[in-house]
């Protein structure tokens, strides 16, 4: 058997926005995997990087574990990972150099590792996976296990979804069908390999609770011409609700979480699916609030009673624009009134709404943007998280925009904000409308605490606020039109 060291390179040292926000959780896809490698009867030591800063805390882990493999395997629930954020990528290559300076074998996988394996390959990785890659590295393990010293050309013989570097160091692809492979999945991650104190600190010291994150599901099977699918491809797979009531009543009682945030992109999808899960947690009697990612079109009065009654306390809407326009741009597939409705069918069942806005979509224009600020003065959700449209490599808004995309082709962080195509206005732009959008959320919540002349006097400021955005963008339109 072998030693191996699984770990992952996203750390919110690296992330300004993340270190303020203050909300670090352990890597699930990182802790899957080592769960699977240890089923199979290695020794599995974990790096988990989200907490460390700078690169001691990883020298310490190799020289504690001395690991025959090294498998860097990112976590693919974290949406940051699909954004190949630079300084992620870069810290990535200098672990893979690490490892492999110390004799280990090195495996990458990721979303990054799918889009673009050469800078892994190059700094030193023996393969990187392509998607979720989970057959291909159990089978790469196992030749290992046979012949540590064997040459990449045997370790790869065969096996598809797999990149590395040919003669010459010409990177080379095996493809594969890209998928979900629920035969290697492990019924729960390896959560004792976690240093649950640690989060634990970092959460009640930023917030006052402490919270820990689950998925009941993988995939998304619709369509939005800008989100990347880089592991799951347009695949929807669910856990039983009884396995995912069992895995949060385990972490209830092992680590006292305070609440719990479900990674997936589409949390539920049935009814059904919710009542079950809802009926074996109760019957636990310990129930933990916990917080989903969902779309206003699944949002029936059924899916609402059925989240209040499972604990669900929060639920994000990809709410992404006001302007129908703009959604039917992006192929959302879903209307301005059904993110009203599902707005006012989650508050219903007193479960707090945040929207996900994105800004900056191909020709959005000023009544688009006004056409936003207008849903969210109707629907006054309770939190909004806002963003600028980001060109995902494999997507349709990618191959748009590519031919525009210059230097910059990552952000640096996911505080960034900066356009990296041609959009209709400048990153500092849409980085005001940004901070409008928020504070238009907060005036709202005044509003609805009866904060009446608090209220006043903010919608005042506000709306001066917005006349001031409008008259620069119409200077700009006068300076365009006479260039």
């Amino acid at each position: 058997m072998l030693s191996i060291l699984v770990g992952h390179s996203y750390s919110i040292h690296l992330d300004p926005k993340q270190l303020e926000r203050a909300k670090p959780y352990p890597p699930l896809a990182t802790l899957q995997v080592a769960a699977l490698l240890r089923a199979r009867g290695h020794r599995v030591s974990l790096y988990d990087a989200m907490l460390a800063n700078g690169g001691a805390e990883y020298e310490r882990c190799l020289t504690a574990a001395a690991p025959q493999v090294v498998v860097l395997y990112e976590d693919n629930y974290n949406f940051l990972s699909k954004m190949c954020l630079a300084a992620v990528r870069a810290a990535a290559c200098t672990m893979v150099a690490r490892a492999r300076a110390r004799g280990a074998r090195v495996i990458v996988a990721g979303s990054d590792v799918t889009d673009a394996p050469e800078p892994y390959l190059h700094a030193g990785a023996d393969v990187a996976l392509l998607g979720e890659g989970l057959p291909a590295l159990t089978s790469l393990i196992a030749r290992l296990d046979s012949a540590p010293s064997a040459a990449v050309g045997e370790l790869v013989a065969d096996l598809g979804g797999v990149a590395f570097l040919a003669e010459g160091g010409r990177a080379e692809r095996i493809s594969a069908p890209r998928g979900i492979t629920l035969a290697e999945q492990p019924e729960q991650p390896a959560w004792d390999l976690i240093d649950a104190e640690r989060y634990r600190r970092r959460w009640r010291r930023a917030h006052g609770y402490f919270s820990l994150n689950m998925a009941a599901s993988r995939g998304c099977p619709f369509r939005c011409s800008w989100c990347a699918k880089p592991i799951w491809g347009n695949q929807y797979a669910q856990r039983a609700p009884e396995a995912v009531a069992a895995e949060l009543l385990y972490l209830k009682r092992t680590f006292d979480p305070d609440h719990i945030w479900f990674a997936d992109d589409i949390f539920g999808f049935r009814p059904a699916w919710v009542r079950s899960f809802a009926r074996t947690v109760r019957a636990e009697r310990e129930p933990v609030p916990f917080t989903i990612q969902t779309r206003a079109d699944l949002m029936t009065e059924a899916m609402a009673e059925a989240l209040r009654e499972a604990g669900c306390a929060e639920a994000w809407l990809g709410a992404e624009s006001g302007s129908q326009r703009i959604l039917d741009a992006m192929n959302k597939g879903t209307t301005v009134p059904q993110i009203l409705t599902a707005r006012e069918r989650l508050r219903a069942q007193g479960i707090r709404v945040g929207f996900f806005i994105q800004l900056g979509y191909l020709d959005e224009q000023l009544t688009d943007i006004l056409a936003t600020r207008e849903l969210l003065e109707r629907a006054c959700p309770d939190d909004v998280g806002v963003s600028v449209s980001y060109p995902l490599p494999g997507t349709q808004f990618y191959e748009l925009v590519k031919e525009q995309l210059a230097g910059k082709t990552h952000w640096q962080d996911s505080g960034d904000l900066a356009m990296m195509f041609h959009g209709t206005y400048s990153s500092d732009f849409y980085r005001a409308i940004r901070n409008l959008l928020h504070e238009q959320v907060t005036i709202g919540q005044l509003d609805a605490a009866c904060q009446r002349s608090h209220y006043q006097q903010a919608r005042r400021r506000l709306a001066r606020r917005w006349e001031a955005l409008q008259w620069r963008e119409s200077s700009y339109r006068t300076a365009q039109a006479h260039a």
